[in-house]
């Protein structure tokens, strides 16, 4: 998932621990008083509020599984747990199978951050039916997200107008206005959600699912986590290593790198995607409607941006595609390999001066439904990224690392250099430079890399294996395409995720799957 702050959003940087590993991963005695005691009220769920994307109630699973969802009780501030509460919202669909064979629950993050669980799991939870024979699927809107005490910045209008802007400045002038319009921004989140904005660290995320852990009934955090989930996951891992049962990290985040490297990384990872998808287009039987070779339709679509810099084409009524919005909704075309179909109908279009299909790409990414209503994905991932990552880049700092963003990317570079300036001026300061993600003790993490990922590239398996320590990282490739791996419907890939979840059975490390 990406915004305006960057297609990095996947793969930022959180805080270090507040706890030490002797104190969180003991196995010794709770520390959440009374809250472990609280019972969930499960009830039919309701349909998507506005922060959550909108939308219609969840539809039953095929074979009949309902969905049900509950609020949790969890202390405002993890320093302070007797102290005020928030609300975070569940979501679950029971297991299929036997009750003796039941595990427990499976609890998901879908990433972001700032992505909602909660409608994010039944869009999604077919492809988890083999999964759901002996665990309760569960995913919850992480504190700062969609009905878990919403982050809130700005209203739609205002958003709108966010999103026009010029986030690739060429001059002084559009620097200054870029700088301003973020400051407007920040301080709008600061204005309408203070109180919240210290307390959406990472480390309290991962806080509030060992509670979840606790409320659920389970002896063990059973866990899947995508994309910025994988990170999530890592950061409970070191919190709490011997309550970690079977775990998957899928579409890895690098765990050693700061905001800046993970942006380098990322403008690498979408134009290794976009080689990927020239190669696949001009490759067919049937001729590319958008190029005859794969460097021809690169250079058609950096002369597309570059026209559109000067003058934007009609998108949606009545907004312009410009500049930013068609990088943005090229980005999102490069999340899957089922979406360039998609950008190639909306280059086409665009060649013959129609923006509509780009700006549905990037009004997908920026959390923006048909009736002209934001989620709050935008807010909570500019928070939670921000009071995670401590570097706070200027202006001049981007200026001079330009060049080496460029070399990585010559269409996407610009764009991610100058989302490191998001957090300029953000009201709390961040917290660590990386996440420590070291888990001595902590049973065997799948931890799942794809070598064509664009938004978190394939080298941060290897990393996150690493930084998990000895024992603990088990990593699996997988030579594809796209965000993730497991989604990909890859044979292989499932199998080997299945059988250790279902079955415990741990693959071969460095197992491949092509």
């Amino acid at each position: 998932m990406a915004n305006r702050s960057g297609l990095r959003a996947v793969a930022l940087t959180t805080t270090a621990v507040l706890l030490s590993v002797a104190l969180a991963g003991c196995g010794g005695k709770e520390e959440h008083g009374d809250l472990t005691a609280q019972k969930l009220d499960w009830q039919d769920c309701p349909a998507p509020s506005d922060a959550e994307g909108g939308g219609s109630a969840p539809s039953p699973l095929p074979g009949g599984g309902k969905w049900q969802c509950a609020t949790m009780k969890a202390p405002l501030d993890w320093s302070r747990p007797k102290g005020d509460t928030i609300d975070i919202a569940l979501i679950r669909a029971r297991a299929s199978g036997p009750a003796d064979k039941r595990i427990g629950s499976l609890v998901f993050n879908f990433g972001g951050p700032g992505g909602s669980g909660v409608s994010t799991l039944p869009a999604f939870g077919s492809d988890y039916t083999a999964l759901r024979t002996r665990y309760d699927l569960v995913s919850f809107d992480p504190r700062g997200v969609g009905r878990s005490a919403p982050v809130e910045c700005e209203s739609d209008a205002q958003l709108d107008e966010y999103f026009q802007q010029d986030a690739i400045p060429d001059n002084a002038a559009e620097r200054a206005q870029l700088l301003q319009r973020t400051q407007q921004f920040n301080a709008a989140c600061e204005k309408n959600s203070k109180k919240i904005l210290p307390h959406v660290r990472t480390t309290d995320a991962a806080r509030d699912m060992d509670l979840m852990r606790q409320v659920l009934g389970d002896a063990k955090l059973h866990y899947f986590g995508i994309s910025y989930g994988t990170e999530l996951g890592g950061v409970y891992a070191h919190l709490f290593p011997r309550r970690l049962g079977r775990a998957v990290l899928d579409a890895v985040v690098d765990p050693t790198q700061n905001p800046e490297q993970s942006a380098l990384g990322q403008a690498r990872g979408f134009q290794l995607a976009l080689d990927n998808f020239a190669k696949d287009c001009t490759s067919k039987t049937t001729d590319c409607p958008i190029g005859d070779t794969e460097q021809e339709v690169k250079d058609r679509i950096a002369k597309l941006l570059a026209d559109l810099e000067k003058k934007p084409i009609p998108g949606i009524f009545p907004r312009q595609l410009t500049q930013t919005a068609a990088t943005n909704g090229i980005a999102q075309s490069l999340y899957s390999k089922d979406f360039w179909e998609y950008l190639t109908e909306g280059l086409e279009e665009a060649y013959d001066g129609d923006g509509k299909i780009l700006m549905l790409l990037s009004d997908s990414m920026n959390g923006r439904n048909e009736n002209g209503e934001y989620s709050n994905v935008t807010a909570a991932n500019v928070a939670i990224n921000c009071a995670d990552e401590k570097p706070r880049y200027t202006a001049d700092d981007v200026q001079r690392r330009l060049p080496e963003f460029r070399a990585a990317s010559p269409l996407f570079g610009d764009y991610l250099a100058w989302g490191m300036v998001s957090c300029t001026d953000w009201a709390v300061p961040g917290a660590a430079d990386h996440p420590d993600v070291s888990a001595p003790g902590a049973a065997p993490i799948l931890v799942v890399g794809n070598t064509g990922d664009p938004a978190t590239p394939y080298e941060g398996a290897r990393k996150m294996v690493e930084a998990l320590g000895k024992g603990v990282g088990v990593e699996l490739t997988y030579k594809g395409q796209g965000h993730g791996a497991y989604d990909s419907k890859d044979k292989c890939v499932q199998g080997a995720v299945n059988g250790y979840l279902l079955d415990g059975k741990v693959p071969k490390a460095g197992t491949v799957c092509s």
